[in-house]
């Protein structure tokens, strides 16, 4: 039984939400369920339209006027934003609401250039309480933010006993640039060249499908790579649990990474690129190299693949 003592009035802030699928949507749909099973009175707010009815146990408040944030803030107590946005926070510092922010991301482009809105956002912290998901995002804002690690659903990801493990690599995230993908093949392609033999269940999709496609053809790897598509809650469970190693290769410095989080729940061996908070997320569970680095990648996964312990 869940204590209901100080329950609350929580204005939940998701920019993004479902039927969106990445990683500050999961979190978001996870915490806001956990918050409502202990007894808090639960909005969610977010600038995703939905595309069919919702089965959350919650409101959902999608793409709202002014007029109607401004309502909905003052009808909480606290607002919380899992991850910050200007157009939810603004009304919530007018109004003068408790704000909790927390920072699943870096306060700058891709590139990594700070922009107008990244300075405003950044003159704002210390007027709100501030979570970051790891300490690569604390430093990166500077703010003395408390660092509390993201949450999995640990009643979907886990063990599966006597699920046989004889699939070897496996790639679970949208098919997009920065997530580095054309880093894992290159580096499949050189294990080819070493007679090393690997095969790869690619789960996702995205702009880069068809480039990834021909890749995999160029490089002599139809027989080795496979796409699946999207898979998500249980049925991306079963898939993991049937996989030795997740890698996640991704070009851009991950600011967390879930799905190292899902993978090792599953039992998988983590290899992934260590700028940013992802080498913090997979710790003694596996092994980083350098972002973008192919060859590298390569040697981490002839290691991982020729050790059939390590593997087991």
């Amino acid at each position: 039984m869940r204590c209901t003592a100080g329950a609350m009035k929580i204005l939940f802030s998701s920019y993004a939400y479902a039927p969106f699928i990445g990683g500050i949507e999961t979190v978001s749909a996870l915490l806001a369920r956990e918050f409502l099973a202990a007894s808090h009175e639960i909005i969610l707010v977010t600038e995703t339209p939905a595309l069919a009815l919702s089965a959350d146990p919650f409101e959902i408040a999608r793409n709202p006027s002014l007029a109607r944030l401004l309502q909905l803030v003052r009808w909480s107590e606290v607002v919380f934003q899992n991850n910050i946005s200007l157009r939810h926070l603004l009304p919530a510092l007018l109004v003068r609401k408790p704000v909790l922010v927390v920072h699943q991301t870096w306060i700058r482009n891709i590139a990594g250039e700070i922009g107008w809105k990244d300075r405003i956002k950044r003159a704002l912290l210390p007027r709100v309480r501030n979570v970051a998901v790891s300490l690569a995002i604390a430093d990166d804002i500077n703010i003395g933010a408390e660092v509390i690690g993201n949450p999995y659903d640990d009643c979907i990801f886990k063990l599966i006993p006597h699920l046989a493990r004889d699939r070897e690599l496996l790639f679970v995230g949208r098919l997009v640039s920065d997530k580095g993908v054309d880093v894992l093949l290159r580096a499949l392609g050189i294990l080819r060249q070493q007679n090393v033999s690997a095969c790869l269940t690619i789960i996702g999709r995205g702009p880069e499908e068809t480039t990834l496609r021909a890749l995999v053809c160029e490089l002599g790897l139809d027989q080795a790579v496979t796409f699946v598509g999207e898979k998500v809650g249980p049925e991306l469970a079963e898939v993991m649990n049937r996989h030795q190693v997740i890698v996640i290769p991704s070009r851009w410095p991950e600011p967390f990474g879930i799905v190292a989080l899902e993978g090792i729940a599953c039992g998988c061996i983590v290899v992934g690129s260590e700028q940013g908070g992802l080498s913090e997320t997979i710790g003694n569970c596996g092994m980083t190299f350098p972002n973008g680095d192919s060859q590298e990648l390569a040697d981490r996964l002839r290691t991982l693949l020729s050790d059939s312990q390590m593997c087991e």
